[in-house]
């Protein structure tokens, strides 16, 4: 019966030990988790919504540029019919040129706006990548796990088939061993 009130009391201070002191950090290190998910979760969608008024602009932009040559080829074909026979080659000629600055324009704006969503894209994958690089390295023992399967991976390209990679894999060691602690 006192093995049992002992065990008892025992068990009542580790569950009060626990609940004291470890519960608190537990839910902290949750709530801490919670709120970086959150904020990744508020990135993409800010990215997303950056891409989806870039699309609408570049769409809008797009219509313009279209109206714009509806709105010249309409303009040329009015004064083709208006133009003598003798002139109706050079309005032709006119057309086509204004035709080709209306396409050149939409594509150079295609490009740009292109260019600009690549540049917006590329530079946030690489802050994302950076996050995930530095969030990786922050733990010693990933640390130590991703250069000890660098130094494994070193010493499996020196071991090839020319038989020379015992030389080589000297070499390699002293070189990353430093670096690693």
């Amino acid at each position: 019966m006192l093995e049992l009130i002992v065990e008892l009391l025992a068990f009542a201070v580790v569950v009060f030990v626990l609940y004291r002191w470890v519960r608190p950090m537990v839910q902290q290190l949750v709530r801490d988790r919670q709120d970086e998910i959150q904020r990744h979760v508020d990135a993409s969608e800010e990215a997303t919504r950056k891409l989806d008024d870039a699309r609408r602009r570049y769409e809008s932009a797009e219509a313009e540029v279209r109206k714009e040559v509806a709105r010249i080829r309409d303009d040329a074909r009015a004064d083709a019919v208006r133009i003598s026979e003798e002139l109706r080659e050079q309005a032709e000629r006119e057309v086509e040129r204004i035709r080709q600055r209306g396409q050149d324009q939409l594509v150079a704006q295609r490009d740009h706006m292109v260019r600009a969503l690549r540049a917006e894209l590329g530079a946030q994958s690489m802050r994302l990548a950076e996050r995930l690089v530095v969030e990786q390295l922050r733990d010693d023992r990933r640390r130590s796990a991703t250069v000890d399967q660098f130094l494994d991976d070193l010493e499996g390209l020196d071991r090839g088939p020319t038989g020379s990679g015992a030389e080589s894999a000297d070499r390699a060691v002293p070189v990353s061993g430093g670096g690693a602690s």
